[in-house]
């Protein structure tokens, strides 16, 4: 992993579930923290891995993936600025249970585990946080299921370029056909057909990995409920949070 790292001297901004604690935590929190330049397919862990460090990102983008069998996987969220990766240290969970791939290159704020832990436990405004954050994680990875199991290709792969997209808060990103395979639990085939079909409608453009829609109320009403679903339940949870 390609990581430049040094203490962070001030509060960080970007990340909203630092920015939701108040002031006084937040600066004392930052004292522990380091920034991180994090690039696109770096492993942040695999499951079984000890959890060495928990990660906010700023401007970057984290897949979530659950894996059987070593080599097969599905996408079963995203984490990104609203967000952190290591929340199950909180739940007293010592091990990582998923791959976390960075999908976007960018900064991130880096923690100590075992700190974050000390921290959490002595912490009320941190525990409610994060207690609402867990919940939006459950709905993404409940409603994944769902989708992956009962919704055609070519809905999920709108509802997944829809999750992006309000993630980074752009219209355009680059995702290549491997990633979306892998982050889909299909073969690049699949992509390639579900990918072609939503750009015939006029709702993408994609080449080379370079993704921008043209038409994100078409690409909704393309993409499944499980979209709106999961959107719904994040921004009620994430809402009562940040107060």
């Amino acid at each position: 992993m390609s990581i430049a790292a040094g203490f962070v001297p001030e509060p960080p901004a970007g990340n909203q579930l630092l920015e939701a604690l108040p002031p006084a935590d937040l600066a004392r929190f930052a004292t522990m923290l380091e920034q991180v330049q994090v690039e696109v397919g770096d492993v942040l862990c695999e499951p079984g891995d000890a959890i060495h460090h928990i990660y906010f990102p700023h401007d970057s983008l984290i897949s979530l993936l659950g894996v059987a069998e070593g080599r097969m996987t599905l996408e079963i969220g995203l984490v990104g600025r609203e967000g952190m990766l290591g929340a199950t240290v909180a739940l007293g969970h010592d091990t990582a249970q998923v791959r976390a791939i960075v999908q976007r290159a960018g900064i991130a704020s880096r923690m100590d585990g075992a700190q974050f832990r000390t921290e959490f436990a002595r912490n009320p405004a941190l525990q409610r946080v994060l207690y609402r954050y867990t919940d939006t994680l459950l709905a993404q990875a409940i409603q994944i299921a769902v989708c992956s199991r009962f919704h055609v290709l070519e809905a999920r792969l709108a509802r997944s370029l829809l999750v992006t997209r309000d993630r980074l808060q752009s219209d355009k990103f680059h995702l290549t056909h491997e990633f979306l395979a892998h982050a889909l639990g299909v073969r690049r085939v699949g992509v390639t057909k579900a990918a072609s079909a939503l750009q015939q409608q006029g709702l993408i453009i994609y080449s080379r990995g370079n993704i921008e829609i043209l038409d994100a109320a078409g690409l909704a009403a393309a993409s499944c409920k499980c979209y709106e679903i999961v959107k719904d339940a994040g921004a009620g949870a994430l809402a009562t949070a940040f107060v």
